[in-house]
């Protein structure tokens, strides 16, 4: 799905360089959810934003579906559009918005048609439990189930890909354990990968692999097996 390689990416500040990614490689198989961990100043948002297509500005290849990215902007916005989804921290919904509305948001930037945007929709609020608040904006929903309408917009499209950046961390345990249970059913039934940075043990504990990483450098790479 997605492979990284030989990936390095260095910030410039006057005449200081920092090094935030050293030699990194990583591949990332259709179904399966990465956890990223590390300490602050890691390169886990460095590696992200690789990984969502969101910086060009590194050295070494990446790879998504099996085609090797020019760093073209066009090209990188096309892919996000259509094969990316994004999920965060703080929800990032649009707060005038319905639930529908903003699950329906990327289904509209792709030209899709009204019936067929209902149907998608509705059918992945049905998904998150979310369909008879479909009605509700942001501010009516609690925490979950803010997280779930975002999740559930970041896979209507049914995207090869999600990026999570630190999916659970504001809500309670078992909201979380909620959350993280959808994520990998839905990305099992979607064959979607996730890639996703976290410090939350309730989080990395069910992802597939998890990557650790420190000062730029991946030290270690285990695999889970929890159902």
């Amino acid at each position: 799905m997605l492979q990284l390689t030989h990936i390095e990416k260095t910030y410039t500040s006057g005449e200081v360089q920092l090094r935030a990614l050293k030699d990194v490689n990583l591949d990332i198989r259709a179904g399966t959810m990465v956890a990223l961990c590390g300490p602050s100043g890691s390169g886990k948002s460095t590696l992200l934003n690789i990984c969502g297509l969101l910086d060009h500005d590194y050295s070494g290849e990446v790879c998504f579906a099996g085609e090797v990215l020019r760093k073209s902007h066009r090209q990188s916005m096309k892919i996000r559009r259509t094969q990316l989804g994004f999920v965060f921290q703080k929800f990032n919904l649009v707060p005038v918005m319905t639930a529908f509305e903003n699950v329906a948001f990327p289904l509209l930037l792709n030209g899709m048609k009204e019936g067929e945007v209902r149907r998608r929709v509705m059918g992945m609020l049905d998904h998150v439990g979310l369909s008879q608040f479909s009605n509700y904006r942001p501010d009516r929903l609690s925490g979950g189930q803010q997280q779930r309408v975002a999740i559930a917009r970041a896979l209507v499209h049914q995207p090869k890909l999600v990026i999570a950046d630190e999916p659970t961390a504001s809500l309670d345990s078992v909201t979380a354990k909620q959350i993280i249970e959808l994520m990998k059913n839905l990305g099992m039934e979607q064959k979607t990968a996730f890639i996703v940075a976290s410090h939350d043990d309730r989080m990395t504990r069910h992802c597939d692999r998890v990557v650790e990483l420190k000062d730029g450098v991946i030290l270690q790479e285990s695999a889970l097996c929890i159902a």
